[in-house]
Parts: C-alpha cells; structure tokens; sequence
C-alpha cells in the first residue's frame, strides 16, 4: 500500500491508498524537531487502533516545510524499507508542465493540485486552496502549471488582527448574520468573511481576463465549504485533492521508471 503525506506549513495529513481507494486518513501537527521514530510510533499506533494490517510498500510526499522532509526520509527506510517520493525532487518526475520564470521555486503543495485538477477536471481551472497562505493555481489548457497568486490565509489574517491590536479579541470564522456588525467580534467576522469573498471572487475574474477564456474555478481546504454556502464562488469542492495528485504523481513516477 502506498502511505502518501501532505506536510503544510500548520497541519500534515498521512493517506494511506490501496490502490483503489483511501483506507485510512489522519492529520497531526507540522512540527520539525519530530523523529522518525515519533512519527512511526504515532503512526502504527492508529494503524493498529483501524486494524490496518496490510504493510506500506511505497511512500510518496510533498513537503513546504524541507527540514520535516529528512525525518519522514529516515522513518521511509528504517521501518518500511522503501525509497520515498519527493514532490519538487528532480527525481520524481511529473505529468504536466511546469512553465514559470527560470530559477523559480513553485511549492509542492501548488504543484500536486495542479496534477489532480487536471486529472480530475481537465485543463483551464484555477484551484484556490485554503491553507496558511490562501492560494490561486493557474492551470493551462494541456495541464501545464502556469503561475498563481498568493494571498494570506484566513486564519492568519485573524491572528494578525488579534496580535497587532491590543483591544481586538481571537475569534474563529464563521459567516455572520449581517454585513454591519453591532459589536467586535461580529465587525471582525464580517471583515474577514466577507472581504475573502470579494478577494475570491475578484482574483480569478482578474485571472479569466487576463488569461482571455472561461475556466472552472476548483476550490480545496477546510475552510472553501464556508465561503461557498454565502456566494457560488466555486464550480467544484474537493477536500481531498492533494492527496488524489499524490495517488496520480506516484502512479506516474512507477510507469514512468518501467519504461
């Protein structure tokens, strides 16, 4: 079976697929200073706990945190005796394109919902994933990745309004009743809420203008269902789409070494 990890700057998520379907899903805090053997003993630990027997004979990963990277590599070999993928390494290859200016660092991350918009959707999409950063990938026509936008997350934006103003609280995100808030927390709500709408709603307007056609608009993250219940923002939900890319590049990479 193939164990696949989406590593983010706040969250990682451990898919395990076994070759038809996602088994078993968890998700546990971005933390560096982790050891192989932590991440090992918190994984077989759930592993045991969903009675999943079956061993792990190939991994993938795409990280946008390298120094995580190495200890996943180590646990790779010391328990499951297998090579690990990396996203971005020159030696995992990938289906599509990457078209951007020379010297340029697109993030993993970007490039795996890249690789699952279109094999799911096809080309012309823009994928807007929620994250610590909120995202706008570009994908051309015949799959290749284009370029993007890259906006701040919404929870970080609330952190921000909570760290830099003393007098405003933490809050969480949710719609609010009205657009005119009567006291703080429904103000800063509002603010939040819907100001990401206008900036959704008028990054990929921009974006279709620019690009001169119609594209479907594909949205991932916890957070797209929120946004997509007050405005039709979005033509598709997917909350697992990084980990379908993971499933598609570590198919790809298989065909591509048996050739």
């Amino acid at each position: 079976m193939l164990l696949a990890i989406d590593c983010g700057n706040t969250n990682t998520v451990f898919s395990i697929w076994d070759g038809a379907e996602f088994v078993a899903t968890w998700r546990t805090s971005t933390e560096w200073q982790r050891t192989a053997d932590q991440y090992y003993v918190w994984l077989s630990t759930l592993m045991s706990l969903q009675k999943i027997e079956a061993s792990i004979t190939d991994m993938i990963i795409s990280s946008t945190v390298p120094r995580v990277v190495w200890n996943l590599r180590v646990m790779a070999d010391r328990y499951f005796n297998t090579r690990p993928l990396v996203v971005g390494k020159p030696e995992c290859a990938l289906p599509v394109d990457v078209r951007v200016d020379a010297g340029t660092a697109v993030g993993p991350d970007r490039l795996v919902n890249t690789v699952a918009g279109f094999d799911l959707y096809g080309g012309d999409l823009i994928v807007v994933d929620f994250g610590t950063a909120t995202t706008f990938d570009v994908v051309a026509e015949d799959g290749a990745y284009v370029g993007g936008v890259i906006a701040p997350g919404v929870n970080l934006s609330l952190e921000a309004l909570h760290n830099a103003a003393a007098a405003l609280p933490h809050i969480d995100i949710t719609q609010p009743a009205d657009v005119v808030g009567t006291n703080t927390v429904a103000c800063m709500q509002s603010g939040v809420f819907w100001g990401y709408i206008g900036l959704v709603r008028e990054i990929c307007a921009r974006i279709k203008t620019e690009r001169g056609r119609e594209m479907r608009v594909i949205s991932t993250g916890g957070l797209a269902p929120l946004f997509q219940q007050a405005e039709a923002l979005f033509d598709e939900y997917q909350d697992d789409l990084t980990m379908h890319g993971l499933t598609v590049i570590h198919k790809y990479n298989k065909e591509f070494a048996s050739e």
